[in-house]
């Protein structure tokens, strides 16, 4: 691999400038792990494209030397996507990412891979516009279609394979090839939008995204409800939604989650399971709105419910619910951190999250439960020592049994984190034989196996 690394190196340069291409220790080490508990590994080589040319060289390179292909966003993944396994090079997209075009008429706006939410977000709003899909990290855009991310905005607004309208992507051998076009809909050939938005990196680099964007809604309400057990809280979630009450967000945090959220974000909120609510529309129909979903809640003895129309004070609520995850790593310094990530049909999802609850109590270890409940995704955020072997298997025996219970049910080993190497064991019981047609579409996409090796499969 030495040999080979050196000749790509060498074959790499003859396009690339000197500063594109790095073996820098430091660099290495930032390319070798993600925000997951997975052991890192470094790469051989970072690489910085500039443009699709650049990416099409890279992999026309790497194909021809069989060197792994890792692409890399700002390593904001959870399951080990990013991990260079297997030696190879990390593609940094960090230098793409150019918005390229915002198209207000037809509520659509073109990017590179690495411009990230928020920096769409700022040059959105400028023209009365936002883009929903939003994670908790300040994720790329690339590695969010690469994922199919999600977020809080999801109930209402959908994942992102139902935002984007095409995209831009090069194959292991080069070639580039467009998934979809702008229009809203299409009947014509197979879902590639449907193929690569999820697929990690494994079946080529998008080097480009059309996404769907919104208007800015004309009044927006955001209010906090409290209960006296998480399970009364996500009957309450699947009142409303029965109801259909067409609700924006509406999130749960359990009791030790608030806790963290209070020391973290310096807030003084109740210690009761919570549900975060937001509406969106115009005012008369939010008006009518809030009082039915007050309504909905008092049945299931909420205990206070408060709502905010004050954009700063509704921007606060949102930024402690984002920033949980950074709350229980702050809190619990020196441990690693373990993201669950299942959904399930909401008929079930009460009785799963106090399954979930039940194992957190039984194993002992620190850790609290939030999600997207309106579309059935809840997280045990979960607190280890990865130097304590016990505590280690007491997590991954923990993750298992609440996956084996959403599997069980009907219901997704992940709901937006993504397979990676973490849920890779889960695979064959959750899709069966079509399992083995994801196979052969790998195969037929990158038959030298160099996209991201051994993720997913």
């Amino acid at each position: 691999m030495e040999t080979a690394i050196t000749s790509l190196i060498e074959e790499l340069s003859k396009h690339l400038e000197i500063s594109q291409i790095t073996q820098n220790e430091t660099l290495l080490e930032q390319h070798s792990k993600d925000e997951s508990y997975h052991v890192p590994h470094k790469p051989l080589a970072v690489v910085f494209p500039k443009n699709t040319i650049d990416v099409q060289h890279i992999t026309r390179c790497c194909s021809q030397y069989e060197v792994p292909i890792y692409p890399f966003g700002v390593g904001s993944s959870l399951e080990g996507h990013v991990i260079p396994n297997d030696p190879g090079i990390s593609v940094n997209f960090s230098l793409m990412n150019n918005i390229l075009e915002i198209n207000p008429e037809d509520l659509i706006v073109r990017v590179q891979p690495g411009v990230t939410r928020t920096q769409l977000e700022k040059e959105l709003k400028k023209y009365g516009l936002f883009f929903p899909v939003d994670p908790g990290a300040d994720a790329t855009l690339g590695g969010m279609a690469a994922t199919n991310a999600s977020g809080t905005l999801t109930v209402k607004y959908g994942t992102m394979r139902d935002n984007v309208r095409t995209m831009e992507v090069v194959l292991a051998n080069g070639t580039t090839i467009q998934t979809g076009t702008k229009a809203a809909k299409s009947s014509s050939g197979y879902h590639l939008n449907g193929l690569f938005v999820g697929s990690e990196g494994t079946l080529g680099c998008i080097t480009e995204l059309t996404l769907k964007v919104f208007g800015i809604p004309e009044h927006i309400a955001a209010g906090r409800a409290t209960f006296p057990t998480v399970h009364q809280a996500i009957e309450a979630v699947v009142s409303v939604l029965q109801a259909g009450i067409p609700i924006a967000r509406i999130e749960i945090v359990d009791e030790d989650s608030i806790l963290q959220v209070n020391q973290y974000s310096e807030l003084d909120l109740s210690i009761e399971p919570t549900l975060f609510v937001e509406f969106h529309g115009n005012k008369a129909g939010l008006a009518e709105d809030m009082a039915f979903t007050e309504q909905l809640f008092e049945d299931f003895d909420c205990t206070n419910i408060t709502f905010e129309s004050d954009t700063a004070a509704r921007n606060q609520l949102w930024e402690a619910r984002h920033n949980l995850a950074y709350a229980y790593v702050h809190g619990y310094k020196g441990r690693k951190m373990m993201i669950t990530d299942v959904c399930l049909p909401i008929s079930y999802l009460a009785d799963a999250i106090s399954h979930a609850r039940l194992m957190l109590d039984t194993y002992g270890l620190p850790g609290g439960i939030t999600g997207h409940v309106g579309d059935g995704n809840f997280h045990i955020v979960l607190m280890f020592d990865q130097h304590d072997e016990q505590e280690v298997q007491y997590a991954q025996e923990l993750n298992e049994k609440v996956v084996a219970y959403a599997l069980e049910r009907g219901g997704t080993c992940t709901g937006e984190h993504g397979v990676g190497t973490g849920k890779k064991k889960y695979q064959q019981q959750e899709h069966g034989e079509a399992l083995t047609v994801m196979r052969q579409l790998k195969q037929a996409l990158d038959p030298n196996q160099i996209m991201n090796p051994n993720k997913i499969f």
